[in-house]
Order: structure tokens, then C-alpha cells, then sequence
């Protein structure tokens, strides 16, 4: 009996992923328009050696997201297509709703204060992910660890929620210097 199955892993993929052109293209686009963007975005300093300067190495990187986007572009055009590259770039978008949330988070801190936005963050996006009981409890922890070691103990200057004015006098020195 003889077996078919190679004996090394096939490192180079045979087709296309689902996607994957569209991705380098995009990248293509993106790093091709940073780059244009790149001499009004940052500054050349005269006397500044070339690695000292502030625009090189933002550059440098710039290049190399192009550079790599065209080779991947250029090695896999003449590669059979997988379908559902669409259905891929949608779950690319569905991911943006976490980037709300984290806008979300941002905006209800100076309003509600570093305390409870953590923590609502937290516990709301443990909802979110479809998790109940026990780990929502460890969201709250968690949030509440992350605002005491980054207020009291690393003491972090976060701005005071709005609401926090309308606690009295000893109380809302509390909450402004350590929630």
C-alpha cells in the first residue's frame, strides 16, 4: 500500500486565500498615500543625521508596507482565486464595531469618569462576546485593577468625569485623584 501524502508540509500555499488581493491592494493604496502624506506630516531637521531625522524612520516603514503589499500582489495575480472575498472584507468591517466601542469608552470617560467607564466597558463588552456569570464578575475585577494601578499606584493623570462634580466636597477629591 502506498501512501500519497507528502511527508514535508506544504509551506507555499496553492491557491488564493479569500481576500488576500484585496488586502495587499488596500495596502498598496494606504501605504501609497501615507507616504505622499508623509513631507507635511513630519519635518526635516538641517544638521540631523539621516537616522536622527523624524521623518525617516516613519518612512522607512511606509516603504516597507508598500514594498512587501506589491511582492505579495506580484507573486499571487496569476494564482487560481479561492471565492468569498467579499464575504472576507465583511468580516473585516464587522470588526470595526469594536472600534466604537473603544470611541465609545473614550467619549464616557470625561463625562462618567475613568471609574465607571472602565468598568462598563469591560463588563459590557464581556456581554457583548456572549459570556454570562462568572466572567462578567472577572471583567469588574479586572476593571477595577486596571483603574486602581493606573491611577493610584502608577498615578496617572486621566481627566475627572463630569459627574464626579456633583459628589460632595470630601468625596470628590476622592474620586478625582483615585477613581
Amino acid at each position: 500500500m502506498t501512501d500519497d501524502t507528502p511527508e514535508e508540509p506544504h509551506v507555499f500555499p496553492v491557491g488564493r486565500k479569500p481576500g488576500e488581493m484585496l488586502f495587499c491592494t488596500m495596502m498598496l493604496i494606504l501605504g501609497g498615500l501615507l507616504i505622499a502624506a508623509i513631507g507635511w506630516q513630519t519635518t526635516w531637521l538641517d544638521g540631523k543625521r539621516l537616522a536622527a531625522q523624524p521623518r525617516f524612520w516613519p518612512t522607512l516603514s511606509l516603504c516597507g508596507v508598500v514594498l512587501f503589499a506589491g511582492l505579495n500582489w506580484l507573486s499571487r495575480r496569476k494564482v487560481e482565486r479561492t471565492p468569498g472575498r467579499w464575504r472576507e472584507a465583511g468580516i473585516w468591517l464587522r470588526s470595526l464595531e469594536f472600534v466604537g466601542w473603544y470611541l465609545l469608552y473614550v467619549w464616557a470617560i470625561p463625562v462618567i469618569g475613568y471609574l465607571p467607564a472602565t468598568v462598563t466597558f469591560c463588563a459590557g463588552l464581556t456581554l457583548r462576546l456572549g459570556y454570562r456569570g462568572k466572567p462578567i464578575w472577572a471583567a469588574i475585577g479586572f476593571a477595577l485593577f486596571v483603574v486602581l494601578f493606573f491611577k493610584s499606584a502608577m498615578n496617572v493623570k486621566m481627566p475627572g468625569g463630569a459627574i464626579y462634580q456633583l459628589a460632595p466636597e470630601g468625596l470628590r477629591y476622592i474620586l478625582l485623584r483615585y477613581f
